[in-house]
């Protein structure tokens, strides 16, 4: 019967966290939720390893989703958002930084890659044979 007990209770208190997460953000439409969180899982963490605040319990992350709520409370559209953190955290804030000046090296660094090795390699079979 304690077991019992103490199962119930472990079960209702296991609940808790996912129920305190609803409470902790309440919006006037399920647009505005959504936008919450499709933007926490853009953001990174610049305390964490590569990682969402949507994901993380560090303070920062925590400071973060707070900012895009009071954002998006605003009226606030996705690519305003965006642009508020890239300018306040700079472009690495975000997991898909956008193409710029300071960035161009970053998304274009793959195909030049490719680029060079497809031309060693070619000259390297022409040589051998």
């Amino acid at each position: 019967m304690i077991k019992k007990f103490y199962l119930s209770i472990l079960l209702t208190l296991s609940f808790l966290p996912a129920m305190a997460s609803d409470d902790l953000y309440p919006f006037e439409s399920s647009v505005q939720k959504e936008q919450f969180t499709k933007l926490t899982q853009e953001v990174r963490c610049l305390v964490c390893q590569n990682q969402a605040i949507s994901d993380s319990n560090a303070p920062f992350a925590s400071d973060l989703r707070a900012e895009i709520y009071r954002l998006i409370n605003q009226k606030k559209s996705n690519e305003e958002i965006k642009t508020y953190l890239s300018h306040r955290y700079g472009d690495y804030v975000l997991l898909d930084p956008t193409v710029s000046k300071q960035t161009w090296l970053l998304w274009t660094s793959p195909i030049l890659l490719i680029i060079i090795g497809a031309i060693v390699l070619t000259r390297t079979v022409r040589n051998k044979s």
